[in-house]
């Protein structure tokens, strides 16, 4: 693809951007209350005046953990909670009741202490995080349906996984608003620590300014029976007109896909999944690669990069947080590169098998490091592994950072995907409280051996992802369930690269003859092929 078909292309779909741009802000705001407080627990004024250094060891190891994971706490209920509300009232009116509480928790967190004394000030901000944290697991939750439901297809993973994108700017610009803090702000000074806190607001504001101005899902409108707002979502998201053949062609498809599946009851919709091999599979995985995406370890290098950094040789409060901003900076490029060039055309599962590659190779490469060179002084090796730190970057990013927001959205099912979400995303924060939980703990205790787990966790998901997820790129939502309808595991390897050779002759019955024998012959719709942007190809 050329740039001038690149710019043609972000032109026709610049309505679907905006669009996943607005709702991603939600993901700034929980990155950077992800990255934030690894940081903040590491100045030298917040451990004054929360008395920390005072502590033991294992008993600051323990307070890190507690701190960190009581927002993963609070994330996990909000996630298990909010589907409900999505699917009776909407994705938007939930998107902007998520920013709101998250808005009260973030203010709360800046002002704690202000009248009250420091024992009550620590308590306040245990709440603080937590209620903060039912906002980010709502927004987590809420916002990959919503784009996966409401871009166009072509467009799909790009804009899906801009989640992880803004995710990664706002651990970014936590992680340099820390290093601002601490080489600019005096020990001394309480400000060192409430700012950090404080700027967190800021992307909860624009989110709440920006959300009501996005249309609906049109997939819930369609659910609710609202098909002239369904029809004109898609008509602005795609930049055409609610008459036109295509977006009334997805509609019929929509409308179809939902035959006698709406308003299911939580019992009703637990028979279903437990009804369906097929139905059971693809509320499942959205969970797997969700989990899959904290055994990479992201998290505890995001929370506990400073100390990593040390153990690698790089003393000082200072020292550390501007690695840890460099790291952020690596972040942020290497997944805006993987979205514009590599997600859509390289595929879901190819960038997954290459990130998990490369980040069990850099993990597995700390293990080794640090096993053969437990203390912190600085030798050739050192700087390898600091190099090795950025590229597990790269490689969180080409994959199990972006990827598994897209295949969530996409492989539910859309009469399950409130569910099957909300279910995946608590999943995801249940283990990065897990995590946030035990890693100042390994680190303490086992050290090299918690970067030899992470790596075999990366090595064990490339493995899964070769042979049991197919690739879902190009096809519409409402065809994805033919994927996983029969040869599930023969189209996986099919898909996977090399995959072919393995299998000599054998192949999975194409997704044409299964979308004939559910629809039965009938010439293509227009969704049902790649349309060029000229044609405003719908959703």
């Amino acid at each position: 693809m050329t740039l001038k078909t690149q710019l043609d292309e972000i032109a026709h779909y610049r309505n679907a951007y905006f669009l996943a741009a607005s709702a991603a802000m939600g993901s700034i705001f929980y990155g950077y209350d992800i990255g934030i407080i690894g940081g903040v627990i590491a100045l030298p004024a917040f451990k004054s005046y929360f008395r920390i250094n005072e502590m033991s060891k294992g008993a600051q190891a323990s307070f890190s953990g507690n701190i960190v994971a009581i927002l993963q706490g609070g994330a996990f209920f909000g996630a298990l909670g909010v589907a409900w509300f999505s699917s009776r009232f909407g994705r938007k009116p939930c998107m902007i009741a998520a920013g709101l509480i998250y808005l009260v928790g973030s203010v709360i967190q800046a002002v704690v202490g202000l009248g009250t004394s420091e024992k009550h000030a620590l308590s306040l901000l245990y709440f603080a995080r937590f209620f903060a944290g039912l906002g980010v697991g709502m927004v987590s939750t809420i916002v990959p349906s919503y784009l996966s439901e409401s871009t166009p297809r072509a467009i799909r993973g790009r804009c899906t996984g801009m989640i992880q994108l803004a995710n990664n700017v706002g651990i970014m610009i936590s992680f340099w608003v820390n290093y601002s803090c601490a080489a600019h702000i005096s020990p001394t000074s309480q400000h060192q620590w409430r700012i950090p806190f404080a700027v967190q607001v800021v992307p909860g504001v624009l989110f709440l300014l920006l959300i009501p101005f996005q249309p609906e899902s049109p997939r819930f409108l369609v659910e609710r029976g609202q098909y002239e707002r369904a029809a004109q979502s898609l008509a602005r998201v795609a930049r055409t007109s609610p008459d036109d053949k295509a977006v009334l062609a997805t509609i019929e498809e929509i409308k179809a896909n939902f035959a006698n599946r709406t308003d299911l009851s939580v019992v009703e919709q637990v028979k279903e999944i437990l009804g369906s091999r097929t139905i059971a599979l693809r509320w499942a995985i959205p969970s797997i690669v969700m989990l899959f995406q904290q055994l990479t370890g992201t998290n505890a290098i995001n929370y506990f990069s400073p100390q990593i950094f040390a153990s690698l040789g790089i003393s000082g409060t200072t020292s550390g947080l501007l690695a840890t901003g460099v790291y952020g900076v690596v972040k942020v490029i290497s997944v805006a590169l993987v979205l514009a060039l590599a997600v859509e055309s390289m595929g879901r599962k190819l960038c997954l098998i290459i990130g998990g590659l490369g980040q069990g190779a850099m993990m597995l490469w700390l293990g080794g490091y640090t096993g053969i060179h437990p203390s912190s002084s600085i030798v050739p090796a050192s700087y390898v592994s600091i190099v090795a730190v950025y590229l597990y970057a790269v490689f969180y990013c080409v994959g199990w950072g972006p990827v598994p927001w897209v295949v969530a959205g996409e492989v539910a099912p859309n009469h399950l995907r409130a569910s099957a979400i909300s279910g995946a995303v608590a999943v995801q924060w249940l283990w990065s409280f897990i995590i946030s939980k035990v890693t100042p703990i390994m680190l303490n205790n086992i050290k090299y051996g918690t970067f030899l787990f992470f790596g075999f966790c990366c090595l064990i998901m490339v493995v899964w992802t070769w042979f049991c997820l197919p690739e879902t790129t190009g096809y519409a939502l409402e065809d994805i369930g033919l994927l996983f309808e029969k040869d599930v595991i023969l189209r996986s390897v099919q898909d996977a690269p090399g995959g072919r050779l393995f299998l000599g002759q054998r192949r999975a019955v194409p997704i044409e003859e299964l979308r004939e024998a559910r629809d039965g012959p009938s010439t293509e719709s227009p969704t049902d092929e790649k349309m060029p942007i000229e044609s405003n190809d719908p959703i």
